[in-house]
């Protein structure tokens, strides 16, 4: 090969590394995130329904993506959402159905993280106020806490309830939300069931308040609830700022799914040194009994179920007479993109 020839190829692979090297910024700067300030509306951060976004805050991996994360904690999922709707908040950390609900008002809304793969929630009647519990007919025009009317818990006890003739009607739902005032609703005999999630489950339960009558802490339980696939917590937003914000959106998810591959080998003491003291509800090995008990309905790679939008439809009909559904389009109602390039990102 001559010394001229060689000189030219090597000045053309010069110039062809050289260009790339000047396309470079420009495709990173294709995946930055459009929107770098966020606000996530959730309804009780607390709970361990929402453990991924609380460890994606605490690890720091949305600012390792880039955002500035602002987390608003409200009394309900039902208030999380009518934050977003009202402009307070750009994004839900909520239960997916709503995007079923909202899409059947003509609101667009679409999931693309999943937190959750079961629902976490427990049923449970008080055996202060029904020590002769023997069936769910027992409960008719009794009190049945819930975290908010309209709420996944409200959801579930309705499901429960169908299933054994009672309509919605046939009970009266009060909303005590998730936390300690759920745990005292109970324990002054305010309510005389209750539909809720953990820790405060779990620590009714282990202190013998309630007796549990239906189970989606684990997938098993939740297959016999709901007959199939149930996902639960997940970050959706309107559908027009998904597609206006295809960066952000990725960013949101990367560190949604960096905390659920951090979780897969997490141990007790790993979860102790991060989360909030508050968080505990006074009882830190309570907390970690509670973990264990919802720790396979947590996702391991942020992506939906493909038969999950059929089993949330399904639900919501079996007692919703509003709900059409053969107008909702689930293709909208969630999607897989953002959550499979994190999941090949993260080898989760």
């Amino acid at each position: 090969m001559s010394n001229a020839i060689f000189q030219r190829r090597h000045f053309n692979t010069a110039l062809g590394l050289g260009a790339l090297g000047l396309l470079a910024p420009c495709l990173h700067a294709q995946t930055r995130p459009e929107k770098t300030k966020v606000t996530i509306a959730v309804g009780g951060k607390a709970s361990l329904y929402y453990l991924p976004l609380t460890l994606a805050e605490q690890l720091g991996y949305f600012k390792a993506e880039g955002l500035e994360v602002e987390i608003k904690d409200l009394v309900s999922g039902t208030h999380a959402l009518q934050s977003v709707v009202d402009g307070a908040a750009d994004v839900v950390s909520g239960a997916f159905e709503h995007t079923l609900n909202l899409q059947n008002q003509g609101q667009f809304f679409q999931a693309f993280v999943l937190q959750g793969r079961a629902p976490q929630m427990a049923m449970g009647v008080s055996i202060r106020n029904l020590p002769t519990y023997q069936s769910l007919s027992d409960l008719r025009g009794k009190k049945i806490g819930v975290t908010a009317p309209g709420s996944s818990t409200n959801m579930m006890a309705n499901l429960v309830l169908a299933r054994a003739g009672l309509k919605a009607g046939d009970v009266n739902f009060v909303g005590v939300g998730n936390s300690v005032g759920a745990l005292h609703a109970l324990r002054l005999g305010q309510i005389d069931a209750i539909s809720n999630v953990d820790p405060v489950m779990t620590q009714l339960e282990q202190k013998g308040e309630i007796r549990i009558i239906a189970d989606t802490r684990t997938l098993k339980g939740t297959q016999e609830v709901f007959g199939g696939p149930m996902p639960a917590a997940c970050l959706y937003a309107p559908m027009t700022f998904v597609r206006k914000n295809p960066g952000t959106v990725q960013a949101l998810t990367d560190a949604i799914v960096h905390a659920l591959k951090w979780l897969q080998t997490a141990g007790p003491s790993d979860l102790m040194k991060i989360i909030p003291e508050p968080y505990f509800l006074g009882d830190r090995a309570l907390y970690l009994t509670s973990f264990s008990n919802v720790r396979e309905a947590i996702a391991t790679d942020g992506r939906f179920p493909e038969e999950g939008a059929k089993t949330a439809l399904k639900a919501l009909g079996s007692f919703d007479q509003t709900i059409k559904a053969n107008k909702i389009d689930l293709n909208k109602t969630f999607t897989n993109e953002f959550a499979q390039k994190a999941k090949d990102r993260f080898k989760a």
